[in-house]
């Protein structure tokens, strides 16, 4: 599109990511009148494709699956003229007076302003046998891969929120759920915890890490050391390792970050990048959450709104 001769873009709002956060973002945007392009390397949802129900989000009285919930999304900023495309997000370039965005495709995209809503991959463990065995009873989705092990013994890994929800789901599969924490507390909700706690189907062992994953063809075993008992062999039939994320900052390399790699943002979700929003799970938050990364997006696609408002030659 001609910007008053200015440069021709792509697009008005480019959004990198098609989680809950890009995905309200996509909507915001559009509906505020800008031409909005959402890119997404896989299907739209992240993360959120993988709770099985999302019980704790304002306004779903029923249960919803997360995948029903991202569909819900995609369609209603679809429906408000946000278009999408399926690539992968290569390296993204300042060039006055916006941004340029390499796709794996070989292709480029421009855009005057980005919000990059990219989140966070899955923590590994990285100890043997985690790789050898990953798709062979390690796993890092318990919706995905919980239904394989009906019946068996599943070891989760993790003390957050996702760790405990996972358990809680793997806990309806069969009566052999050990969730083990390296801390003597859970760092989920207090009600989540709780739930855990007095689940007969889940036994936890704080202090515990796991060392070693053994196993054949498929997981056999694992080795686990618990403070003031020392390493020690346990059967095991499946691994489902939820230790945390790791955000996905890399296209932003010059934006300003905290010590684990989040991109720190203002209140109107503004890098330290001009022109560059941020929102959902990459940025820097006390509490990750889809409803607050929803609020996120819709902040960021406001924001970067008037942030084109203030352009010369592209204002609406």
């Amino acid at each position: 599109m001609d910007k008053n001769g200015l440069k021709n873009f792509d697009a008005d709002l480019l959004i990198i990511g098609a989680g809950p956060a890009g995905l309200t973002a996509a909507q915001y945007g559009a509906r505020a009148g800008l031409d909005v392009l959402i890119l997404e390397q896989l299907a739209p949802g992240g993360q959120v494709m993988n709770i099985d129900i999302l019980e704790n989000y304002p306004g779903i009285a029923k249960d919803k699956s997360g995948f029903d919930f991202c569909q819900d999304l995609h369609d209603q900023a679809e429906a408000f003229g946000a278009k999408f495309l399926m690539d992968q997000a290569v390296s993204l370039n300042r060039e006055e007076p916006g941004f340029s965005l390499v796709l794996g495709s070989g292709k480029k995209v421009s855009a005057p302003t980005v919000i990059l809503a990219s989140g966070a991959k899955h923590r590994t463990l990285d100890i043997p046998g985690e790789e050898e065995f990953s798709g062979r009873g390690v796993s890092y989705c318990a919706t995905c891969d919980g239904p394989f092990f009906k019946n068996k013994k599943i070891f989760v890994v993790g003390g957050g929120d996702a760790a405990c929800a996972d358990a809680q789901y793997l806990s309806r599969l069969t009566k052999q759920v050990i969730l083990i924490h390296r801390r003597d507390r859970f760092r989920a909700q207090k009600s989540l915890a709780e739930r855990v706690l007095n689940n007969a189907n889940i036994e936890v062992r704080f202090n515990t890490t796991m060392k070693d994953i053994h196993g054949l063809d498929r997981v056999t075993s694992v080795i686990l050391e618990t403070a003031g008992k020392g390493h020690y062999e346990d059967i095991a039939d499946a691994v489902f390792i939820l230790a945390g994320t790791v955000p996905q900052s890399s296209l932003a390399a010059d934006a300003k970050k905290d010590e684990s790699g989040y991109i720190i943002t203002d209140q109107c979700m503004a890098s330290s990048i001009p022109g560059l929003f941020v929102a959902g799970d990459v940025r820097a938050s006390p509490f990750r959450q889809v409803v607050v990364a929803a609020g996120e997006g819709a902040i960021a696609a406001h924001s970067a709104a008037s942030y084109i408002e203030t352009l010369p030659g592209l204002a609406k």
